[in-house]
């Protein structure tokens, strides 16, 4: 069915806030929704999603199978090509076989034991930024902890040097504004300046690190080979660019995002407090609850049907992570904050599914508990001191700051 445009309006700082009435109304009428101000389909129920993210008849590109005119799509205007080039040759816009190859590779250097190593830098990291600010009396706790601690542990992971770390929040920021629906002329241009910068610091950082491997994840990664098989350069960098893209500001947003859902129920604040056991459980009921990743984009390849609704090739989906894990087909008492809510059957999809689940999902897991731990176990008594303002964002979705004291 077409969606009236009055239910779904993603451009509202209000939507922004809290759409999750309007996901009450989609799952209420259906199971596909098209919506003519993007030329999407809107899935919004939990078993679609989660089926339409492993399915290999949709994919993040159609350039493998298509060209854009076969597929009855204008290719990207010349002008973008520095973000395209840097966006289309990571894991996050690759379907098989590119991204089986360079997964496969990048797993061999990102591993299960890289993550477990970097712990007590992250633990580290999270007490010296936590303390400082529990020393000034609180303040903006996204400018101050939420954002620093996931940049700072990425930074140290690919052995940026401390003095270049200033630029890797704003080069981000700018990138990921081309994941917002319908991006205008000026995030455009501001996200190819930033493809441009972040492209060229990392080749010198990568020619340094050819002439003195160290022990960070770039180094590794020039090292990495599989049957002879090793990754080019460019894959390198983007590889590098989408690990601190997606690798922070899901983390950024679900710290502020937690901390505003904890305000907001005292009661499992307190629980927090009490029983610091129930951390993995809190911090994956702060991912299903509030997901900062709200829709995930996919083109069909070839013609599906969701619930009775035929969508055709060429067409895209847009999946609603944010409405999937309210769905009470799937969760109990989807609308309640609940961290005492098993972490084993709390099968949230902020992290996606199929074979572009999020890499960095452990280590994500590793510093939000760092972060929520550090805060329970050192500064009780926090207080939110204002209601904050949501950024226009919707796709990836936050708060401008987060206002706390004691």
């Amino acid at each position: 069915m077409t969606l009236p445009s009055s239910v779904f309006t993603p451009g509202s700082r209000a939507f922004a806030a809290d759409p999750y009435p309007a996901y009450g109304e989609l799952r209420a009428a259906g199971r596909a929704h098209y919506y003519e101000p993007t030329r999407q389909w809107l899935i919004p129920h939990y078993d679609d999603v989660n089926a339409l993210l492993r399915d290999r008849r949709l994919g993040r590109t159609y350039l493998h199978r298509f060209t854009h005119e076969e597929f009855g799509r204008t290719p990207p205007p010349a002008e973008l090509e520095p973000f395209t080039v840097l966006n289309n040759n990571g894991l996050l816009d690759l379907e098989a076989p590119a991204h089986s190859r360079i997964r496969r590779l990048v797993a061999k250097a990102f591993t299960p034991r890289t993550v477990e190593e970097l712990v007590p830098t992250v633990q580290r990291l999270a007490a010296e930024l936590i303390t400082a600010f529990h020393a000034d009396g609180g303040g903006d706790l996204h400018a101050r902890v939420a954002e620093p601690l996931p940049v700072a542990v990425i930074a140290e992971m690919l052995g940026i040097p401390a003095s270049d770390r200033d630029q890797l929040r704003p080069w981000s920021a700018a990138m990921t504004g081309m994941f917002e629906l319908n991006p205008g002329e000026d995030a455009a241009r501001a996200a190819v300046t930033a493809s441009e910068e972040f492209s060229g610091y990392l080749r010198e950082l990568i020619a340094a690190r050819r002439t003195e491997p160290g022990e960070d994840l770039i180094s590794a990664l020039i090292a990495v080979q599989d049957d002879g098989d090793v990754l080019s350069e460019q894959e390198m960098v983007s590889t590098c660019v989408l690990l601190l893209n997606a690798g922070h500001e899901a983390t950024v947003n679900s710290t502020t995002l937690g901390w505003l859902s904890l305000f907001r129920h005292p009661d499992q604040l307190r629980i927090l407090q009490d029983r610091p056991e129930r951390l993995q459980d809190g911090v994956e009921e702060i991912l299903r609850y509030d997901t900062p990743l709200q829709l995930f984009e996919r083109w069909v390849l070839d013609d599906i049907e969701v619930g009775g609704t035929v969508i055709p090739r060429g067409s895209e989906v847009a999946l609603l992570f944010g409405s999937a894990n309210r769905d009470p087909a799937r969760f109990e008492a989807p609308d309640r904050f609940d961290v005492g809510r098993p972490a084993a059957d709390n099968r949230h999809v902020s992290f996606g599914a199929g074979i572009h689940y999020c890499l960095g999902a452990p280590l994500a897991r590793v510093e939000l508990g760092a972060s929520f731990g550090t805060f329970l176990r050192h500064a009780p008594g926090m207080k939110l001191l204002s209601e904050p303002r949501w950024r226009p964002n919707y796709v990836i979705r936050g708060v401008e700051e987060l206002l706390v004291g004691w």
